[in-house]
């Protein structure tokens, strides 16, 4: 009895030496496989200074559309004689107007945004009128007015002082000034969207 105990001790202490082994023989593989994996495996950082602006952001730039840069309000006195036999007519009228000068972003060709080389340049359209309804008839009225008068003499009233209104807002210097508000607010709200590079309005 005593010597069978020992041959099953025997037994089982083989058995255990056995599984021991393997055990560490599959920690070992499992080790050098892992370690083997991450030699094979790479990170890399780095940065793509390029922009690419997609129809999407284009188109919804275009859809932004009438885009004011200066308004300037004016009045004007406008009269008109006719002469009479006994004694002359006389009309005078007071003109209010605000005329209202931008860019139209609808109308900017499909590359006016563009990236050459570490910088993104901007072309955006001229300065113009963005109403060409800018009198406000609403607030005109006679400051004097004799005898009768059609509406063909205050439709020629109205024309003169529209191209009084035109000559005097529309002058080079207000261009300028809507131009350089127009560069500067485009360069503003572009600079988030192509940072860190710089951006140039044409």
């Amino acid at each position: 009895m005593l010597r069978f105990l020992r041959g099953l001790n025997s037994g089982l202490s083989r058995v255990y030496l056995f599984l021991g082994v393997v055990c560490l023989v599959l920690v070992v593989v499992a080790v050098l496989w892992t370690c083997n994996g991450v030699k094979n495996t790479s990170i890399s950082l780095g940065t793509d200074d390029r922009i690419d602006y997609t129809p999407n952001i284009v188109d919804r730039m275009k859809a932004i559309g009438q885009w004011e840069f200066l308004a300037v309000s004016d009045e004007e006195l406008i009269d008109t004689v006719r002469k009479g036999f006994f004694s002359d007519d006389e009309l005078v009228r007071i003109y209010y107007g605000k005329l209202r000068l931008g860019i139209d972003l609808s109308t900017c060709s499909n590359d006016w945004i563009r990236q050459e080389k570490d910088t993104v340049y901007v072309t955006i359209p001229e300065i113009k009128l963005l109403d060409y309804n800018f009198i406000d008839e609403a607030r005109t009225k006679s400051f004097f007015e004799s005898g009768k008068w059609s509406n063909a003499d205050r439709q020629a009233m109205y024309d003169r002082a529209r191209g009084r209104m035109l000559k005097r807002c529309m002058s080079p210097e207000n261009m300028k000034i809507a131009r350089e508000n127009a560069r500067e607010q485009v360069q503003k709200m572009l600079a988030p969207i192509a940072a860190p590079m710089p951006v140039k309005v044409e």
